[in-house]
């Protein structure tokens, strides 16, 4: 089995794994480089929503309406969602910690150092959670990605409670886009050398470098500290371009890796040794 990533500018992927299509992040109509627009994406079983930011949320409405996928995402976007048509029973609010199931195939939310808000059609403002996801595709297969999260330290946790095997993650802005307000973008939310610094904290094989509308200088230098930080020695660090397709194949162990359903338990837990009564 293999599950397949296609970049699409700024921090929108299509995920397509052994039985399901997800959209992460999308942002297609007003995204140059996008290989899609609303209307001509592949219909995605489901669609995943890290927070309100436009350049991560602005068409989940739309390709949802037209799809009829379902949207994972936190309170407020929801709100949105409800507020422009969407009917309930094709939204998943959700936080922090709740793994759920869609047809097969499990999503984990995880803690994302951002933070999210959205104005309805009455002006009413929101402000919500922001969420990074852990998408479990096939055995062997989870996909981490940062939500636009600041590096915390927990991201450890992270890594060894749940065992990611890939991970999207932002080391860049998304330049050539509007940016109003006081002062100069000096950053994203991560640099390069701390996104190269989560990579290796949550232990992935696959390090890929998102939050951009063309990999640039930041990209290119975020692999170049992947692999000065990667303990292992095999880590795999990329930049696509939009439109790329990057293939993933589960390796020998991965597979054995537990359940998000159950927890992301230790491999070197022994149930074997678990005292009973």
């Amino acid at each position: 089995m293999t599950t397949r990533l296609r970049f699409l500018g700024a921090s929108c992927f299509e995920i397509v794994g052994p039985r399901h299509r997800i959209l992460l992040e999308p942002f297609l109509d007003e995204n140059p480089v996008s290989p899609y627009t609303v209307e001509s994406i592949p219909k995605p079983d489901l669609i995943l929503v890290s927070h309100g930011a436009w350049d991560h949320s602005a068409d989940a409405g739309p390709v949802a309406k037209r799809t009829g996928a379902p949207v994972c995402c936190g309170a407020d976007v929801a709100a949105r969602l409800a507020d422009q048509g969407l009917p309930e029973d094709q939204i998943r609010p959700t936080i922090w910690g709740l793994c759920y199931e869609f047809d097969g195939f499990l999503v984990r939310p995880v803690e994302c150092h951002h933070w999210s808000g959205v104005t309805l059609s009455d002006g009413t403002q929101i402000a919500g959670t922001p969420l990074s996801f852990i998408i479990e595709t096939e055995p062997g297969v989870r996909i981490y990605h940062f939500g636009d999260t600041a590096i915390f330290g927990d991201m450890k946790l992270i890594g060894e409670l749940h065992r990611p095997t890939v991970a999207l993650l932002g080391c860049a802005n998304t330049a050539g886009l509007p940016d109003p307000g006081a002062g100069l973008a000096a950053s994203g939310e991560m640099n390069p050398d701390e996104a190269a610094r989560a990579a290796e904290w949550l232990g992935v094989r696959y390090a890929i470098a998102t939050h951009y509308i063309e990999p640039a200088e930041e990209a290119y230098e975020f692999c170049r500290r992947v692999a000065h930080h990667d303990s292992t020695g095999q880590r795999i660090a990329l930049a696509p371009r939009a439109g790329e397709w990057i293939d993933i194949e589960p390796t020998e162990g991965d597979a054995d890796l537990p359940s998000l359903l159950w927890g992301g338990t230790s491999p070197d837990f022994d149930l074997t040794k678990v005292p009973t009564r």
